[in-house]
């Protein structure tokens, strides 16, 4: 199985449970699909945005972090403050072994997420808002625990954005409200330049503002 029938596998999960199984069974190859057959530039796109804004000193989630490959990005630009969660214990065990992260935990994104409010200076997001993976209300909880004056930096597909009025109103909501500011919007790229995947993807910055 090439990484086009991987990434449709997910993308077609019909639960969490459905969705944390074939994780689960991708996490062995994950890396191989993503970096070496594929060169993943998410990861360096999303630590564009940090390095810009971040500290080094920064204490920051990586919500969906998978292997670890955002983290290890982040830790390799000499930020070492970093905590991890994924839906996938296959997933997290892979991030483990890289030694970046302080701290890993099996959570879900769109439930309640077990840290203090006003606890990271950001979050980055990678690959996670996207066809039947986390939902637009798990807004909600990343600003929670973002500090006023932090960051939420994430991936989307333009597509999905598109198709998926739920998001565009929630972000649009959140910013209406005052919760956050909209920042920036990274310029479009190809997700695995290698391939012949037509996937485009943006990085999305906002601004935490306030509770």
């Amino acid at each position: 199985m090439g990484i086009k029938e991987r990434v449709n596998q997910v993308y077609t999960s019909n639960n969490h449970q459905e969705l944390t199984k074939n994780y689960d069974i991708w996490s062995d190859k994950y890396e191989q699909d993503l970096i070496r057959d594929s060169d993943y530039l998410s990861p360096d796109k999303v630590a564009y945005f940090v390095l810009k804004y971040v500290p080094k000193n920064g204490k920051i989630l990586d919500a969906g972090a998978g292997t670890g490959l955002a983290g290890k990005q982040l830790y390799d630009y000499g930020y070492t403050n970093l905590v991890g969660i994924d839906i996938s214990e296959g997933m997290l065990n892979k991030a483990r072994q890289k030694n970046v992260y302080t701290q890993l935990y099996k959570q879900v994104l769109g439930e309640t997420l077990d840290f203090s409010t006003n606890f990271f200076d950001a979050v980055i997001c990678v690959g996670v808002f996207t066809y039947n993976h986390a939902p637009s209300s798990a807004f909600d909880e990343l600003i929670r625990i973002t500090k006023p004056g932090g960051y939420i930096i994430f991936t989307m597909r333009p597509d999905f954005y598109e198709i998926n009025q739920d998001f565009s109103r929630k972000m649009t909501a959140l910013e209406s409200s005052g919760k956050w500011q909209f920042l920036e919007r990274g310029e479009k790229y190809y997700s695995h330049s290698n391939t012949n995947s037509d996937t485009i993807l943006e990085v999305w910055m906002y601004q935490v503002i306030s509770k």
